[in-house]
């Protein structure tokens, strides 16, 4: 294949790679046989016309959209393959030029991965990050355990008060009139814990099972939704259910009953232990960012916008799959919400940077100090990974893909490299 490169600008490369008369010819016969049903020419079947009557009836360009999406992907990969390029971002291409028996030219405007002069990264100076658990995190701890094990009691001979679980249905109206995300049925509202608009669960206390509830409240300045912001809101309420929490005793019978302990001393002791190891867990964590926030500030390189976006393309699609999980998809996020897809990527924004920076620097990292992950220790992630997902080893190596494999093998030097560094940091 002749492919020729040209640098347009700093990590802005114009492809120009071209596929055969022959493959391209090829390619619109496969799309002729695929779509001649969809054609009605006088005086032939209906899919029977041959490709010359076809095409000199609905011009010769009637296939070549789709042979080129036939042809393109293989072309342009192995395009980038030959002139070896680190390619970062979705591609412009276009189509420079079709003339039968020629070949078909394509350019394509692509974004490489910049490059990364690495500044001090070994021996980074960090302050020490010790958290210490207390009797009180302990404490804390086991309530949450406590208020987690407890029975929701149904109550009738009485009404809504501080701490209860009201079951409302609700609707919210400004200047007369209903607003988007403003309704719900039988939810499910702890009277106090300030899920809700300031004041709204107030106006709920001593009201009683069937009641209506007319709820003033006014909108934050704040608010997330910027049609709401500052306004003053009438919100219809029904009562529908009052429900207590019953907390269980912390006692000796709790313990044996959630643990594998007998006493509440024991189980105590053993809430602290694990609490100290993720203490001790999160430390570490936090100290290995911040070397690598500092390797990073000391390194130079740009991120071309590309690059960025195609990251905040990837995160906004990370956050719509675990909406989903959560039986909620983006754009009814976004109605809730009263965010816009712009405002959404603005908001994934600096996270979509910081996460390319230190992604950029640590491979440079590694590069330079020649760390890999080698076989035996890639064989090692996928046992504990077949463990994690309960799957047999070879049922999860039939899964994984060459991508798959790949993206372990990075995912170990990059860990590899953050350990290398938090070993080499001087810790004060």
């Amino acid at each position: 294949m002749a492919v020729k490169n040209e640098q347009v600008e700093k990590n802005l490369v114009k492809l120009t790679f071209e596929v055969s008369a022959e493959d391209f010819d090829k390619a619109i016969n496969q799309a002729y046989r695929k779509n001649a049903k969809k054609f009605n020419i006088p005086g032939f079947r209906k899919g029977k016309a041959p490709r010359a009557i076809v095409e000199k009836y609905y011009t010769e360009a009637v296939f070549y959209d789709d042979a080129i999406n036939a042809v393109l992907p293989e072309a342009y990969e192995a395009a980038v393959k030959e002139a070896e390029l680190d390619v970062v971002a979705k591609p412009e291409i276009d189509v420079e030029e079709i003339k039968k028996g020629e070949p078909v030219v394509f350019t394509a405007l692509v974004t490489t991965k910049p490059e990364v002069k690495l500044g001090e990264y070994k021996g980074i100076e960090v302050e020490k990050i010790d958290y210490t658990v207390t009797d009180e995190d302990v404490t804390k701890d086991l309530e949450a355990s406590q208020k987690r094990n407890a029975r929701l009691v149904s109550v009738d001979d009485r009404p809504v008060a501080e701490g209860d679980i009201a079951v409302i249905d609700f609707e919210g109206f400004v200047d007369g009139v209903a607003f988007d995300g403003g309704k719900g049925e039988n939810y499910e509202l702890e009277i106090g814990s300030g899920t809700f608009i300031p004041g709204f669960e107030e106006q709920l206390v001593g009201a009683n099972i069937d009641d209506l509830v007319d709820v003033n409240v006014t909108f934050p300045e704040e608010y997330h939704a910027e049609e709401l912001k500052g306004k003053e809101a009438l919100f219809k309420v029904k009562v529908n259910e009052i429900k207590l929490r019953e907390l269980p005793e912390l006692d000796d019978d709790f313990a044996s009953e959630i643990s594998e302990f007998e006493t509440m001393e024991e189980y105590k002791a053993d809430l602290k232990k694990k609490l100290e190891a993720q203490a001790e867990e999160k430390a570490k964590t936090e100290t290995e960012n911040k070397v690598v926030d500092k390797a990073v500030e000391n390194a130079e390189f740009e991120l071309p916008d590309a690059m960025v976006e195609a990251q905040i393309d990837r995160l906004i699609n990370d956050f719509a799959q675990r909406l989903q999980y959560q039986g909620m998809n983006l754009d009814m996020y976004m109605q809730y919400t009263g965010q816009t897809i712009e405002s959404m990527r603005e908001q994934f924004a600096e996270q979509a940077k910081k996460q390319l920076s230190g992604s950029l620097v640590l491979e440079a990292i590694a590069k330079a100090e020649g760390i890999e992950a080698g076989p035996e220790e890639i064989e090692l992630n996928l046992v504990d990974m077949a463990k994690k997902y309960n799957m047999e080893l070879d049922k999860l190596k039939e899964l994984l893909s060459e991508a798959d494999m790949d993206g372990i093998a990075k995912d170990l030097v990059i860990q590899k490299t953050v350990t290398m560094l938090a070993n080499n940091a001087v810790v004060k």
